[in-house]
């Protein structure tokens, strides 16, 4: 291994960028999971920044270099997401799904506006499989941030692979674009009564459907998907919501300056303070990623709704807040919700 690029060993990683003239002035280390050295240590050659001991499975990351963030040159691996390139590293015992080698069965999609809800048009795009029998009811899965969990969380790879391999039953996806994410999906009444109100009535009379919908949701889509299932308790059958931003006041002061955070903690507070009303979902699966912040918010939500008398599965990796992780905690959590669904 060439001593100037980053490395990985049994013990941990050694970062490095090189910069044998000393043009910059200061390098540092970002990621989504809190780690404890950030700066580098200036060598010969560059830059070097060693750490072990790591409570991960695999990292995605940027280098700071001045106050510029961008991609370790030295490391070809890169992972796409809603902000741009990051770096990938896979650390020892790092296992890709097993699905991202399946065949796929072949698949149509189609666009759908949902206008004039209470926030305004709401974009939908139907997947479902290409043999689908259009007057067929089949099970149907709606998805917050649909367009970007299809892109960067590969859903509809995994639910065409999952359907071709017979792991799941042939279902129809609702991808939801975000549109105005954060003031949508922070716990916003109007938003909830859209989705429940508005596009799921309309999704549910073009698609003829086996039972109730399945929710599914990241980080604040997580919130948005539990507060529609929490103020409309008979319109989904199932939530999945992964590394939920459920800010509460005593775990999270890091997020006091999120510019809806009383909408999410009164609402969050509001669940804490239940003694039952769960929604009508009688089964939710909660994923996250050990080593993220919202992971002790995860645990304190996962043992509220199984105090109010939901049926909640838990799934973690030692990952971050990213679609990696998301990804990689599909299978089995959401393959077991929809099966139990479906049953």
């Amino acid at each position: 291994m060439p001593q100037d690029v980053t490395s990985v060993d049994a013990e941990g990683i050694t970062f490095r960028l090189p910069d044998a003239e000393h043009t910059a002035q200061r390098v540092s280390l970002w990621s989504h999971v809190g780690l404890p050295a950030q700066d580098f240590a200036q060598v010969d050659d560059g830059w070097e920044l060693r750490l072990t001991d790591l409570p991960l499975e695999c990292l995605e990351y940027l280098y700071d270099v001045d106050g510029e963030r961008t991609p370790d040159p030295t490391n070809p691996e890169t992972v796409d997401g809603a902000f741009g390139h990051h770096s990938f590293l896979a650390l020892p015992g790092y296992e890709r799904p097993d699905w991202l080698g399946w065949p796929q069965v072949p698949s149509e999609q189609a666009d759908v506006l949902i206008e004039d809800t209470p926030v305004g048009d709401i974009e939908v795009t139907v997947w479902a499989p290409a043999d689908a029998d259009g007057e067929e009811a089949l099970p149907l899965l709606f998805a917050h941030d649909g367009p970007e969990m299809a892109k960067y969380g590969m859903l509809l790879d995994y639910a065409g692979a999952m359907i071709a391999a017979g792991e799941l039953p042939p279902m129809r996806m609702a991808l939801l674009a975000p549109g105005a994410r954060n003031e949508r999906y922070a716990a916003n009444p109007a938003y909830a009564e859209s989705l429940s109100g508005h596009v799921v009535p309309a999704i549910l009379a073009a698609c003829p459907t086996a039972g109730k919908p399945v929710l599914i949701g990241q980080s604040l889509g997580a919130v948005a998907a539990l507060h529609a299932a929490w103020t409309s308790p008979e319109t989904f059958g199932a939530l999945l919501l992964q590394s939920g931003s459920f800010f509460t006041e005593d775990l999270d002061p890091q997020e006091m300056g999120f510019e809806f955070w009383d909408e999410v903690t009164g609402f969050v507070s509001i669940v804490h303070a239940a003694a039952s009303g769960a929604p009508g979902a009688p089964y939710v699966a909660m994923t996250c990623g050990s080593a993220e912040e919202n992971y002790a918010n995860n645990c304190l939500m996962t043992d509220q709704l199984r105090r109010v008398g939901l049926d909640v599965d838990w799934g973690e990796r030692p990952q971050g807040h990213t679609w990696t992780c998301w990804r990689d905690l599909l299978d089995p959590h959401l393959t077991e919700l929809v099966r139990r669904v479906t049953a």
